[in-house]
């Protein structure tokens, strides 16, 4: 991808600690290199197992120009597809979401099974080769539910310290034995690295989420001790340090990881206690589902939290869990897609009740689309400079720049040529 001297020359230039030069959210160059270098080059987290619970059921997810289905196989194999068909181009799947048998292009009929094998194909002679012929493959990879594609020749191949890393800790929340109970895109009015960086700190939280943080601390989230903090800080501590303990007893890792900004498929997790004695990021703190997630028998097992980079959060409690994937659009506009999991075999009406399961996300997706498209019109005006992020609050949000900086920088100077997965990468263990 040939990238502009300008270009270039602001990426060499970005000054730690700071927020990103103007252009970074605002220019529709920069924001066709985010999608060549990030979201083409890079593991995307898209969908959760339970979007496709029996064979034949698919989704659809749009990245960029490229349209991805997403399909359950008949040996329940989850796999991706470019969504194109291979006679005249024509798109496959025009739903965001459906069940088929087989996948028939409406154009000319020609139709693939669900492996992507092209079956039939009328009217191409005795000399065409069907094999030849069939969908081309997505890289896809399924952590423990969670539903992640690559675009990428070759992906980056630290996906499998991802995987070695996060299953024990995702695991027992059986995401896969769960069901989507509700979905709900949003589409901001800002630049997908604001919406990121906005996540990825809750120095705004007290401020502008009420309903958040009725069960949320927010030292769990990026706080560093500092003479505002350290008494309440010290108490937080403790708190985390005796709750750990008594979770990984009853076998539930729990201790932090951060690997945001040292691996190409960059990660963090923790699971962190809930205030109010809490069990559920919910209103009341109380849970929302009474049928609680994998084999759990007891409520109060705080909340882990699990980031990806560059596109994705999720929030799993003991009785749903709540995942955020991110897609850009355009230089200023973004999808949030959140989902609410419960059990598969929890029943609307009897073990939980909608309104009350998607409440507090409900509100804090709306506030921080607010602050998101708030930001948008400041980077925007002619005053705007890299400000300088809080050591004691901010340090994900320099993570995720420094993380976001890194993968820019390989392609705008051509070190990316042979892909990301072909690269060497150094992880101590």
């Amino acid at each position: 991808m040939k990238v502009s001297a300008d270009v270039r020359a602001m990426i060499e230039r970005r000054k730690k600690g700071h927020t990103l030069e103007a252009p970074f959210y605002t220019s529709e160059e920069i924001h066709a290199l985010d999608m060549e270098a990030i979201f083409r080059r890079h593991w995307i987290q898209v969908a959760v197992e339970p979007d496709v619970p029996e064979p034949g059921d698919y989704i659809t997810v749009e990245l960029g120009d490229d349209s991805i289905l997403i399909v359950r196989d008949d040996d329940m194999q989850v796999r991706a597809f470019h969504n194109v068909c291979r006679h005249r181009g024509s798109r496959l799947c025009n739903e965001e979401k459906g069940s088929l048998g087989n996948i028939v292009c409406p154009y000319h009929s020609w139709t693939y099974n669900l492996n992507g094998d092209l079956m039939f194909a009328e009217h191409m002679g005795e000399q065409f080769d069907k094999c030849k012929h069939s969908l081309k493959k997505v890289h896809v990879e399924n952590l423990a539910g969670l539903i992640f594609v690559c675009l990428a020749e070759n992906p980056p191949a630290d996906f499998a310290v991802l995987r070695e890393k996060m299953e024990p800790y995702l695991l027992p929340h059986g995401l896969a034995d769960c069901k989507v109970a509700a979905s709900i895109d949003i589409f901001e009015k800002g630049n997908w690295k604001l919406t990121m960086e906005n996540n990825r700190e809750c120095y705004h939280c007290v401020a502008n989420h009420p309903e958040l943080t009725i069960s949320l601390y927010e030292y769990g989230f990026g706080y560093q001790r500092s003479a505002d903090n350290e008494e309440a800080m010290a108490a937080f501590e403790r708190t985390v340090a005796e709750r750990t303990k008594q979770w990984e007893a009853m076998n539930l890792p729990s201790a932090e990881i951060d690997h945001l900004s040292d691996l190409v498929s960059g990660f963090r997790t923790q699971r962190l206690p809930l205030d109010r004695s809490g069990e559920s990021q919910t209103m009341d703190a109380k849970v929302a589902s009474k049928k609680l997630l994998g084999g759990f028998q007891q409520a109060d097992l705080g909340g882990l939290s699990f980031w990806t980079q560059p596109n994705s959060w999720h929030h799993f409690m003991s009785d749903h869990i709540v995942s955020f994937s991110v897609i850009p659009l355009s230089a200023g506009e973004t999808l949030v897609r959140t989902k609410w999991l419960v059990h598969k075999d929890a029943q609307e009406g009897i073990d939980y009740d909608v309104d009350n399961l998607t409440a507090v996300w409900r509100a804090t997706n709306d506030q921080d689309r607010t602050l998101v498209e708030y930001s948008q019109l400041g980077v925007s005006s002619s005053a705007y400079e890299p400000g300088p992020y809080s050591p004691f609050t901010e340090g994900l949000v320099e993570k995720f720049c420094e993380w976001y900086i890194g993968r820019v920088g390989e392609v705008a100077r051509g070190d990316a040529a042979l892909g990301v997965g072909e690269r060497v990468v150094a992880f101590v263990r």
